[in-house]
């Protein structure tokens, strides 16, 4: 038997109830849309999981960079970024090289034998994504962001 989802009086508000209760049903048909997109054949006997995955998207799209460049864009600490790339560079997804500007940096990017398929696994979900933005104003996707991340944080505030 369910439960009702408890909801907080509206305020006089009807339509933000409404798009709550779309939103409780759409959100866990994303994620597991999401969870169905097949890893490639070249890369399911690495075991990679969703932690690789941002990882890799940012090598995909962004190009090689550094470990505190991948640190800041997954807001994470370096060291847990230095654990990935370790990971996936003993599986040979990643290769680390010299930065030639510092020879003290080192600089991560995807391997490019696996390049191919973390581009094929990634294209879906980023050409899903420029459909569903394309039609907005960049001030209407910084608000579906802002409106994304404020969300997570609402939830993350509930579990505290």
């Amino acid at each position: 038997m369910s439960m009702p989802v408890p909801m907080p009086p509206s305020g006089g508000d009807e339509g933000v109830d409404a798009t709550v209760r779309e939103l409780l049903l759409l959100m866990p048909r994303l994620v597991g849309r999401a969870k169905r997109i097949p890893v490639p054949e070249a890369l399911r006997s690495f075991s990679l999981a969703p932690r690789h995955l941002s990882l890799l998207a940012y090598l995909l799209l962004d190009g090689p960079m550094t470990v505190n460049e991948l640190a800041a864009r997954l807001e994470v600490a370096p060291t847990t970024v230095s654990l990935l790339i370790g990971d996936l560079s003993r599986k040979g997804i990643l290769e680390r090289r010299e930065d030639d500007r510092d020879r003290r940096r080192r600089i991560v990017a995807i391997a490019d034998v696996h390049e191919p398929a973390i581009s094929a696994w990634l294209a879906p979900g980023a050409a899903a994504w420029r459909t569903a933005l394309a039609p907005l104003t960049a001030d209407q996707r910084r608000l579906f962001v802002d409106t994304l991340l404020a969300y997570e944080a609402g939830v993350d505030a509930e579990r505290d």
